[in-house]
């Protein structure tokens, strides 16, 4: 029977975060990912300035600097009325004044190789988690399944939950998750960028339609927002109407629209807003999307996530080691971490209810009506100091979690 101190579901962000975290306490963990590599198109690429921070604490930030990433310093939303900055990230404290985007691989890939530096370390690919074990009433490990048909049990102290909004282990474990209404769901798709396009990340807003360009150096990362389920109708218009609603939107994207060949090349975004009442059960943590699914509104989903392995490894790792894990280590790590993430979301609902669902309510028109910029932009752009307020709540976060002694090097 295969043994190890925890187990890991899912080798996202925060999954591999806590792994590594995990074996520099000497805990031997072990991380299932389904997947054969951490290859995947549009996943979240935001890596915020608060854990560009802990990478350095880690003694990763050098390695981090030879990934070839894009760095952002200020994100602008773009009117019928015009271009309005908003957030300002050389303004906000610390070392890491932008946001450095990174396809998702690269920064996997890097915390991989950290972790496997660390004689406790172990990560397996292609080894999906499909039931948890119980022994006694409590989760006592895995099983799981690898892409050649080969299963087996992986029984540890304990079993921690990064396998997302959709987690196999949390829906094995009955945890009942609060679900908030959203208005939209997302289509990704790229774009070519020319040198003379505008800089870092961009909100364009407008009567029934709102998208997003996120400046990736040569192309842009586009997210276009659609009425909450209505993608089989949207997509149902064909390739031409989906041009010209973008063209219509953004008119000087009319020149490169044509690169997105059919609509094959917009991938869906199913956007929750929902989190977990309880996050743990004995035997078992979630964390991450598994404990709180995030909106894409200001791309903090990493960070939570991050921040959530950062604070589950300093609780844990003692305990682990000493064996004397129990509930209440567990209940811990979600006092620890709900406020920000109840906080977090908070925001993200009045965003969905005052901004985004009112906008994608409304109907398009032809031609876009000028009007005045809203009160609270107007102020940002008379008093620019204001504009560290939205940095650092997107950059910084609520509560940034920093690395533990045992982890820092």
């Amino acid at each position: 029977m295969e043994r190890t101190t925890c187990v890991i579901a899912g080798g996202g962000p925060a999954g591999m975060v806590l792994g590594l975290l995990l074996a520099r306490a000497g805990v031997e963990v072990t991380v299932l990912e389904k997947h054969a590599d951490f290859l995947r198109d549009f996943r979240g690429d935001t890596v915020h300035p608060s854990t560009l921070t802990l990478l350095d604490e880690l003694g990763l930030g050098e390695r981090f600097e030879q990934v070839p990433h894009r760095k952002v310093d200020r994100m602008q939303v773009m009117l019928d009325s015009g271009i309005a900055p908003f957030g300002d990230l050389s303004r906000i404290p610390g070392k890491h004044k932008h946001i450095a985007f990174v396809p998702q691989w690269d920064f996997l890939d890097l915390i991989a190789a950290a972790g496997k530096e660390e004689p406790t370390f172990t990560l397996r690919m292609s080894t999906s988690v499909t039931r948890l074990v119980k022994r006694g009433g409590k989760v006592a490990g895995v099983e799981y399944r690898t892409a050649d048909g080969r299963t087996g049990e992986l029984h540890a102290d304990l079993v921690v939950a990064c396998d997302g909004r959709h987690s196999t282990a949390r829906t094995g474990a009955g945890l009942k998750s609060r679900s908030f209404g959203v208005p939209m769901d997302v289509w990704w798709f790229g774009l070519p960028r020319k040198a003379d396009d505008p800089t870092g990340g961009l909100g364009r807003f407008s009567r029934g339609e709102v998208a997003v360009l996120i400046d990736r150096g040569e192309y842009f990362q586009t997210a276009y927002l659609i009425r909450k389920g209505s993608d089989a109708q949207v997509r149902a218009e064909g390739i031409e109407a989906f041009r010209r609603r973008v063209v219509r939107l953004i008119p000087w994207l009319e020149d490169r629209i044509d690169s997105v060949e059919s609509l094959e090349d917009v991938k869906l975004l199913d956007v929750k807003l929902e989190r977990l009442t309880r996050w743990h059960t004995d035997g078992l943590l979630c964390i991450g999307d598994a404990a709180h699914a995030m909106s894409p509104v200001g791309g903090v989903g990493i960070n939570l996530a991050v921040q959530d392995a950062v604070a589950a490894a300093r609780i844990l790792a003692g305990p682990l080691r000493r064996g004397t894990l129990s509930t209440k280590d567990l209940a811990k790590v979600q006092r620890r971490r709900w406020l920000p993430t109840a906080l977090t979301q908070g925001m993200q609902r009045v965003v969905h209810k005052q901004v985004l669902g009112k906008t994608l309510g409304a109907q398009p028109q032809g031609t876009p009506r000028v009007s005045r910029l809203p009160l609270p932009l107007r102020l940002i752009q008379r008093f620019p100091w204001l504009q560290a307020i939205p940095a650092t709540l997107v950059g910084v976060g609520v509560l940034p979690e920093h690395a533990p002694d045992f982890a820092r090097r």
